[in-house]
């Protein structure tokens, strides 16, 4: 992120814009629209007004003489668009005293840039690429534009009328922010976006205990809980619409290894963040203390998130967590996410069922080759049966032998899918027989095997084998 977004108070002094023509007109109703003081040097020398409202254009000083030589005693920001050479200019002299500078479509020359911007009166929403496509900051905008409800500025108004007075009879930051969160997402904020607004200021006044509504205990203290989370196999974009929620709620959240950074980055920006994960082969804190953090943080009146790679039931240890919440007294509650297994039949065109081929499917997990050796391999012989390997890179060869010695057929199609919905997944297939070379083309897990006759119905399978119709071709011509 190169530039950050930042909100500019344009009470505090005037803006001054440099340049002419319709680029300069469009900036002058931009700088309007937001209650602008604008100080105009029109390098045409023509100040044309007309196309805005009376009380707009009574806010621009039309400014006479060179821009270059103009004082600058009070100016807030300088903004240039349709200045031509005057532009750049401009921005040496805006730099050498300190005051930010924009030079339309000029990076080089600019110290800040103009979002899309989202305006709803008291919220608004600012959208940027960083100056490398306006195009697409305006389409998400209108993205924005379409989700967001008309009357949420006047939500906001509502409550930044009330939060001083709130503030002093909920003085618990905790509580405080539960309350608005309620008062948002209940009826009350309904009835404002309805366009009922006195409705939703009376029943906000006729609210009688204010910590009672936010959630307290009856000894005052904020109730915690227990949210066990999953995020998927990697992509940010596959987190269900409850687990955004209930990171955005978090004051803090116990994540695994294998969570991606750009999914913990969805979490709320204050919130306390504590690795608790660890790979296969090293060191970890251990279940028990993880347990113990989850029901501490409860206790404390926190609301935690504990994030899990996959989904928290499917070899999450999520039954593990949630006996040891329960037993406590802790509240919890569990937001499911896509298995791997299932991220990689996405992505990689893997059908886990296929008519009169697939009826049935188990997943297994084999961190060792002790675990493989546990695993009853007589009953996943069964042609009609896809297996699924959670954590079998290290157990490849274990796996391999012991469903060839249960009779499956050496040339049960097997593929190896690494990193599964991530930018540098990896697919690798063949045949059972062929399944530990298959993890030695691999570039590193996490990984999933799934074994069964689908396998040739996947992508990679197709592909694999039109580049050896190619390749037998090729031959054939020489």
């Amino acid at each position: 992120m190169r530039f950050l977004p930042v909100f500019l108070d344009l009470q505090t002094g005037p803006v001054l814009l440099v340049g002419a023509g319709d680029l300069a007109r469009a900036k002058l109703r931009l700088l309007a629209a937001a209650g602008a003081r604008i100080r105009w040097y029109a390098t045409d020398g023509h100040h044309d007004v007309s196309a805005l409202a009376p009380a707009d254009a009574a806010r621009i000083e039309l400014a006479e003489g060179d821009p270059l030589t103009a004082d600058l005693s009070g100016v807030i920001a300088i903004l240039c668009a349709g200045a031509g050479d005057v532009g750049p200019a401009m921005s040496v002299r805006a730099k050498a005293v300190g005051l930010p500078v924009n030079v339309m479509d000029d990076l080089v020359h600019s110290t800040f840039i103009f979002p899309a911007i989202v305006d709803r009166g008291d919220v608004v929403v600012a959208v940027g690429t960083g100056g490398a496509s306006p195009v697409v900051a305006r389409r998400v905008r209108e993205s924005i534009e379409a989700m967001l409800p008309a009357r949420i500025g006047d939500l906001a108004g509502l409550i930044g009328r009330w939060r001083k007075s709130i503030h002093g009879r909920i003085p618990e930051f905790p509580l405080r922010r539960r309350f608005w969160e309620r008062v948002v997402d209940g009826p009350i904020g309904a009835l404002v976006l309805a366009g009922r607004g006195a409705e939703a200021e009376a029943a906000l006044k006729n609210i009688s205990d204010h910590s009672a509504f936010a959630g307290a205990s009856a000894s005052g203290q904020v109730e915690g809980r227990v949210t066990l989370v999953g995020a998927g196999p990697g992509d940010p974009d596959l987190l269900t619409v409850k687990a955004l929620r209930a990171l955005q709620d978090a004051d803090i959240v116990f994540y695994d290894e294998l969570v991606s950074p750009e999914i913990l980055d969805r979490a709320r920006r204050d919130a306390a963040r504590v690795p608790v994960g660890r790979r296969v082969g090293k060191p970890g804190i251990g279940q028990d203390a993880i347990n113990k953090l989850l029901i501490e943080a409860a206790r404390s009146g926190q609301r935690a998130v504990r994030l899990k790679g996959g989904d928290p039931f499917v070899f999450g240890r999520g039954g593990e967590e949630v006996e040891a919440l329960r037993e406590a007294g802790v509240a919890y509650s569990v937001v499911p996410g896509i298995t791997a297994g299932l991220g990689a039949a996405a992505q990689f065109e893997v059908p886990l069922t296929f008519r009169h081929e697939a009826l049935r499917i188990t997943f297994l997990t084999a961190h060792k080759a002790r675990d493989a050796e546990t695993v009853d391999w007589s009953v996943l012989t069964d042609e009609k049966m896809t297996v699924v390997v959670y954590m079998g890179m290290t157990a490849a060869p274990s796996v391999r032998s012991g469903l060839l010695a249960a009779g499956r057929s050496p040339q049960t199609p097997v593929g190896v899918f690494a990193r599964v919905t991530r930018p540098d997944a990896q697919a690798v297939v063949g045949t059972l027989d062929q399944l530990p070379d298959l993890i030695e083309r691999i570039d590193g897990g996490p990984a999933v095997l799934v074994i069964g006759d689908v396998v040739a119905h996947s992508a990679p399978w197709r592909h694999q084998n039109l580049n050896h119709v190619i390749s037998q071709l090729l031959e054939a011509a020489e």
